[in-house]
This record gives C-alpha cells, structure tokens and sequence, in this order.
C-alpha cells in the first residue's frame, strides 16, 4: 500500500512541478558546518586547506548546487581574521591566508553564492571554563550572569552586551562580499538562563509570561541584524526548528511573527527534517503548516532538508522508522513536492560529509544522488 501511495504522490509531484511557474532561480544550497571544516581545515597545511576547498566547491558544483551555507562563527569564534574572535578550534592554526575570504573568491569564481552561516549565542560545547580561549570577549565575563554555563557555556541573550558582542560580529561577516546571513535554530539553549533578567523586567515593566519576554528578547536581536544586512543590501535569514510547537516551547524563536511583517527576515528556512511516514511529523503535513504561516510576500521560503538520515534508521518517526532505508529517493520526492509551496525559493541539505565524505555515505546516499541530479538537469 505504501508503494503505491508513493508512486501516486510523485506522479502528482511531478505533475504540478512541471506547471508551477518560476520567477526566482532555484537556490540550491549545502551546508558546510563546523564538523565538516574540522575534518578538511584542521592541523592541515595551507596547501592542503586550499585544495579541500577547491574540492569542496568541485564537488558541490557536480550535484548542481548553487549556494554554499558556511559556517563562519559556532562557538563565539571566527574562521576569518577577527579584531573581535579568536580563530575558530576547527581551523589549523598555521593559516596565514584569510579562508573566509579564499572560500568567497573561489566560489565566485565558480559561480557559487556564499551565505554566511552564524551560531550567536553559543560560546562552547562543554562545561569547561578553560575551554573558552584566552582571547574569547566571554573571557571578561566569567563569573557573571552574561554567561551560563550548563550543557555547555552560552550567552545571556537578555544582556546588552551579549547584543553587542553578536552584532559586532555581525558587522565583521558583513565587510565580506557574501551574499546572505543566516542563523541556526540556537536561541535559547533552556527556560532559566535570563531568569533573574525577567523577574526584574516585570517588576518595572507590564507583566508578560516568561515565554513571551523571551520571544521579545530575540525579536529584538533579530531586528537589529535585519537592519545591518538592509544598510549592505544583504539577505538576511533564519533556519529555525522544522517542529514550531518546539520553536515556542524551546527555542523561543517567533516564526509567526518574523512570517507576516516587515523587517525581521528576506527568507525562512525550516529545518524540516522528516520523512513522508513520520508518525507525528510527517512531511507534506509540516511543509504546509510551514507555508499556512507565510503571510508576508515579501519572504522566500526554503528547505532544510536531511541528507544526514538517508540509509539510517529513524528512531524518532514511530511507523516511519525504517523509511529511510526502505527508499532511496525521499529527498528527490521532498524538493519536487516543495517546488509547489507559497514563495519557495530553494532547498538546502545538511550537510556536505553526508553527500560527499566515503566515511559517511552509503549505496543509498548515491541513488539519492542520482535521482537529485535528474531533478536539476
């Protein structure tokens, strides 16, 4: 029964994608994150760094993509020459060339976008205080409620000066000549972080609830780098949780209200990271709960989509636990079915080692290759 279904819905997929019409070039994009920079920029020569990024790029372009999503800040750092960050953990100290700016000339060159792709509150993956390097701006603040450490060390995003530090870094990226800045899912890493921070605010202030300070509190943020990237003519956008329940709940990031107004975001890019029999979050259901709250036409939608989890059990999706090793051609049906949504303007895989790394793929990584090159021929 499920293969037949199957074969209905992309008969009907590719149906509509034919017909649907086209104003805007097709952004598609793969991201490259700190993990995969460890792996090719990490206690490697300059050399040796300046051909994985030549490969990178050679690679990218083999599949058809246009636009790399890279990572340029994951733990308050930098993979560029910083006057405000030290040196990303993941890039080999010996650089002497500047590889945000080698990764944007070579990829211009090749006719491939660069989005800038920043972690804002995160400062280290450990509890470790001696992890934060001794040029780290979260230095200074040891010992203080700008920084929290639990399940890692973050930024107080209810302090100005954790503003301050994340839209210095902001400004940086955008001396760059890269197209686009995006944020992850990262907000809010736990409810008690700013708590002393509310309980103050509602003293002086009307009283609101904890979730919807800390919905204002990254508002306010998100605004302020809008209006940076508008001074540059800059895209800016956000990858948010593809669950919004867990948006409200969680993250604390107002998917609502960055979709219907002006000047929070250009684009939105959920990480709909599901298959099509995911018990409880399945996809084409998330997709149109995503599309139902763009109501500003002025915003692109695009999709995150999981390379990561294809030829792998899905231990979350209840039925569709097996789905990704049932089929090999899940990512395909899900861009066609996309390539039907209000003001969609692209999709992007996570991430670059599940597509092109020997130690991460598998044989059904390759037909889903085959199958994405088909769709964008």
């Amino acid at each position: 029964m499920k293969k037949i279904i199957v074969i209905i819905s992309l008969v009907l997929i590719l149906l509509n994608s034919n017909i649907s019409s086209k104003t805007k070039e097709e952004i598609r994009a793969i991201f490259i994150s700190y993990i995969d920079l460890h792996e090719y920029m990490n206690s490697k020569s300059e050399n040796e760094i300046k051909n994985n990024i030549d490969s990178i790029i050679k690679n990218i372009k083999k599949i058809k993509a246009n636009t790399i999503i890279l990572q340029v800040r994951s733990e308050t750092d930098a993979i560029y020459k910083s006057k405000n960050f030290p040196l990303s953990r993941h890039i080999s100290k010996e650089l002497k060339i500047d590889l945000l700016e080698y990764f944007i000339k070579q990829s211009h060159d090749n006719n491939l976008k660069i989005i800038a792709w920043v972690n804002p509150y995160r400062i280290s993956t450990t509890d470790k205080i001696e992890s934060i390097p001794e040029n780290s701006p979260a230095k200074k603040f040891i010992g203080t409620d700008t920084i929290y450490i639990k399940n890692g060390i973050y930024w107080n995003p209810s302090k100005e000066e954790t503003n301050n530090i994340i839209l210095k870094g902001i400004d940086e990226v955008l001396e760059y000549k890269i197209d686009g800045i995006l944020l992850d899912d990262y907000f809010y890493p736990d409810n008690e972080i700013d708590r002393k921070d509310y309980e103050i605010y509602i003293k002086s202030n009307k009283e609101i609830s904890i979730q919807q300070y800390h919905l204002n509190v990254i508002n306010n943020l998100i605004k302020r780098i809008y209006n940076k990237c508008k001074k540059r003519n800059i895209k800016f956008g956000i990858s948010p949780d593809g669950n919004i329940e867990n948006n409200y709940q969680k993250n604390f990031a107002d998917v609502k209200e960055w979709m219907s107004k002006d000047g929070y975001i250009d684009f939105i890019m959920p990480q709909i990271y599901y298959g099509f029999y995911n018990s409880t979050k399945g996809y084409y259901k998330v997709l149109k709960e995503w599309e139902s709250l763009l109501k500003n036409d002025n915003i692109d939608l695009l999709i995150a989509l999981a390379f990561y989890k294809i030829g792998k059990e899905d231990n979350y999706a209840k039925d569709g636990i097996f789905e990704w090793i049932e089929n090999n051609n899940i990512i395909m049906r899900e861009i066609l079915l996309s390539r039907n949504a209000k003001n969609y303007t692209g999709y992007a895989l996570f991430r670059y080692d599940f597509i092109f790394n020997d130690n991460y793929i598998n044989n059904f990584t390759k037909e889903e290759l085959k199958y994405l090159k088909k769709i964008n021929d």
